[in-house]
């Protein structure tokens, strides 16, 4: 058996004056380390946010939250360790994160065995919270809006607000995420009318990506789709643009504002579906706290938001389950409805997903080297 590898990061964020009481425990994986490592500073760091205040106003049942911390460094092998560490020894009563599709779909049987419940912050995958047959996860939840949902988004502004006839895509065949993204953009742009030129495949490690963006420039495209995330995806915006290719680019939730440190201005015209705008004013307390916090802008805005939100989302269930136990909790998280959080107004479906959920287009300017609203899309 492998040596278990995995860091603890934190295992105890507790509010001053201290708490007569026993402690609450919740987990949390996050990706500190590896390619996804800026999506997860973000999520351990709003979490913190989340967790202090909450403590500071008198914790959850009289007692205060403790969180325990594991990084997964972006592997699904160290992902089922960590959910199972925290499952069976650190005794958790939920999980949050990480925002990894992929990581979430093999860590679920560990936490639906273990009977806790798993809240993934921007898991968009459907096989998340459902298997192969459609049958619900029990204790899979997610706050965020799926991949089919965003595949649609992403195909109805390409063809209606862009105009495009023609789309030529680049996407992560290693990648469960990017895979799903591609295959509902797909279905959706030619229910539209709507043209696949190109479809081009890398894999995860993969930097250069000249040879397929050649075929893509080659096909007659209107619209570039790239529905992939982490380094991979400044890179590829950056050397088709070296390249000449001046197309709008198209993209999922995977934007976030690192990537102007590797693409610089050439992630003009550039348009991507996010979760929130980073810009509405509702937001802006918590982005405040968070660089009064850490120092730094908060650049992986929607994991920010997404993991804050999970935390208050997780508090109202303990609360209305009037108790610590596990699968009260799962209970009262699937029960969830009209709940207000940071973000949104929170109700879950029967296949644990929220609803009603609009999509936000953000568009990136060069002037300002940041991503602006753009417009706002409910698919049809």
């Amino acid at each position: 058996m492998r040596k278990f590898l995995l860091t603890l990061l934190a295992i105890s964020l507790l509010a001053i004056p201290a708490f007569g009481a026993e402690p609450i425990k919740i987990g949390e994986i996050a990706t500190v380390t590896g390619d996804f490592a800026a999506y997860g500073v973000a999520e351990v760091e709003s979490i913190k946010i989340a967790i202090a205040e909450i403590n500071a106003a008198g914790g959850v049942l009289g007692r205060p939250l403790e969180v325990v911390m594991y990084d997964c460094r972006t592997r699904q092998e160290d992902m089922v360790n960590a959910a199972r560490r925290l499952v069976e020894q650190d005794k958790v009563v939920a999980v949050i994160g990480p925002s990894g599709s992929g990581l979430c779909i093999a860590a679920a049987p560990i936490f639906n065995r273990g009977h806790v419940a798993h809240l993934g912050t921007l898991p968009t995958n459907p096989l998340v919270t459902v298997d192969e047959s459609g049958k619900v996860r029990p204790y899979n939840f997610r706050i965020c809006f799926l991949d089919p949902y965003q595949g649609a988004i992403m195909a109805q502004f390409s063809y209606m607000n862009l105009r495009a006839k023609k789309a030529a895509i680049l996407y992560d065949v290693s990648s469960d995420y990017s895979q799903g993204q591609r295959e509902f953009f797909i279905k959706s742009f030619e229910k539209s009318g709507g043209k696949i030129v190109a479809d081009e495949g890398f894999r995860g490690e993969d930097v250069d990506f000249r040879s397929q963006l050649t075929n893509m420039k080659d096909s007659d495209a209107d619209v570039l789709i790239f529905p992939f995330m982490g380094k991979s995806l400044p890179l590829a915006v950056k050397q088709a643009r070296e390249l000449g290719i001046e197309l709008p680019i198209v993209g999922g939730d995977g934007y976030g504002d690192f990537m102007w440190e590797i693409s610089g201005n050439t992630l003009r015209n550039t348009f991507w579906v996010s979760h929130v705008d980073r810009y509405d004013p509702t937001l802006k307390g918590f982005f405040d706290k968070y660089y009064e916090e850490t120092k730094t802008e908060c650049q992986e805005f929607m994991n920010a938001v997404m993991a804050y939100d999970c935390v208050y989302w997780l508090k109202d269930a303990i609360e209305r389950a009037g108790s610590t136990d596990p699968e009260k909790i799962r209970d009262a998280l699937e029960q969830t409805k009209n709940l207000k959080l940071m973000h949104c107004v929170l109700t879950m479906d029967e296949f644990h997903n929220p609803t009603g959920k609009d999509g936000v287009i953000l568009r990136c300017d060069e002037t300002e080297r940041k991503s602006l609203f753009f417009t706002k899309i409910r698919p049809e």
